[in-house]
């Protein structure tokens, strides 16, 4: 009898497993436990921010007030289940923002998830759209909500000035939020897509219609000191992207690329990015 009740354990959860990959539900279980082990790591607070067009997952730590905020935006995640297919949750399998986050040192730190990543469905109806992790991506409503988001903290934390740090996805995203502030002291991205025009006719795929893209206010940030990082492997985001956009602002003199050697577009970062963060952020003279 014992035997037959595991045996009816084993085919419950092996319907249970089946029923969750047919459903694209699987990151709504598994990886947002990775996340939550992740932030655990450095204690970062969970949290989930409410702004006008979505509900907005946080992770989080404030440990001297009014100082900078190092803030971190998340890649597009899990966007697409392959070329033609949509994934019903973008919830990233590798939240490579969010382990950048966790080796901040910094005393105040800040990781926003992109709308409808971890669990977000229950909580957001926009969700049930799924232009908003593909076509619309980098959207006004997007952008605003993100924008939203920040303020929420700086209000909390009493900062004056924040630190932007975006990963792929979250590179768009951190430059068209910091050409609409005016307490930017820094822009950093990792394997950001900082033109997304030019990326989607790099892999001969479909144009992003409804997103804003980065490149287009890099003259209007041209004065924040930025440095954006590219992986010399990095087949998602070649390093061209980036070069592009520093050309576009003009070739500032805050503007800077760094082509790290032997990366790609999510691996080496981890590992190195506290080093990487030591590069000072400023205009030359």
């Amino acid at each position: 009898m014992a035997m037959f009740d595991q045996f009816q354990k084993f085919i419950l959860l092996i319907i249970i497993t089946s029923l969750t990959a047919c459903s694209g539900l699987s990151g709504l279980f598994d990886y947002g436990a990775i996340a939550d082990s992740i932030a655990a790591r450095t204690s970062l607070h969970k949290s989930v921010i409410h702004t006008k067009d979505f509900s907005l997952v946080s992770y989080y730590h404030l440990r001297k007030k009014a100082a900078p905020l190092n803030i971190y935006i998340e890649g597009d995640g899990l966007a697409w289940l392959s070329r033609r297919r949509v994934s019903y949750d973008p919830t990233p399998k590798n939240p490579v923002g969010l382990r950048l986050a966790a080796e901040d040192l910094a005393p105040n730190v800040v990781y926003i998830a992109r709308p409808c990543q971890y669990d977000a469905h229950s909580i957001n109806d926009k969700c049930k759209d799924s232009a908003y992790w593909t076509n619309k991506r980098f959207s006004e409503e997007v952008v605003a909500s993100i924008n939203e988001a920040i303020d929420s903290y700086t209000k909390r934390s009493e900062a004056k000035e924040i630190n932007l740090i975006g990963y792929s996805g979250g590179g768009a995203i951190a430059v068209l939020v910091a050409a609409r502030r005016d307490d930017v002291a820094s822009i950093r991205t990792v394997a950001g897509n900082l033109d997304h025009v030019a990326s989607s006719k790099h892999h001969k795929a479909s144009s992003l219609e409804g997103s804003l893209n980065a490149k287009d206010v890099a003259k209007k940030t041209a004065y924040i000191p930025q440095r954006h990082f590219a992986g010399s492997k990095d087949e998602v985001i070649p390093t061209f992207i980036a070069e592009e956009f520093r050309e576009e602002a003009g070739n500032s003199n805050c503007v800077f690329v760094a082509e790290i050697k032997g990366f790609s577009h999510a691996d080496g970062w981890e590992e190195s990015w506290r080093e990487l963060l030591k590069k000072p952020v400023t205009c030359e003279v």
